[in-house]
């Protein structure tokens, strides 16, 4: 994965997408390694959010959205080993040289009327 994004205070969440596309024939073994990376990252006590979704016009299209306590809880996820065994193992199997990450911000919204 990219590791470059933008800096963020420690205290607010720490949000990002990844995307990536399966090989030919090799969709179902990406699905199998997601599921199992999720269950392991879920797991992270910086980890609030961990969902990884398919496409629906085009299956071989996968779409990960996570969300982490902080930039520091994120940290701890991209410095763990079995996060580059996946990594190393996922892109044998995508068609990006590595998953597209885009760094999100959440937005500060005023809920009140007009």
């Amino acid at each position: 994965m990219n590791e470059r994004h933008p800096q963020t205070t420690s205290l607010q969440p720490f949000a990002l997408t990844a995307e990536f596309t399966a090989r030919s024939g090799k969709a179902e073994d990406v699905a199998a390694l997601l599921s199992d990376f999720a269950g392991v990252v879920r797991q992270e006590e910086g980890n609030v959010l961990f969902d990884c979704y398919r496409r629906t016009d085009d299956s071989s299209r996968f779409f990960v959205y996570e969300v982490y306590r902080d930039e520091h809880a994120f940290r701890q996820h991209i410095a763990a080993e079995y996060g580059a065994e996946f990594n190393a193992r996922l892109v044998t199997m995508i068609v990006e040289p590595q998953s597209v990450l885009t760094f999100l911000t959440p937005l500060s919204v005023n809920l009140t009327s007009p």
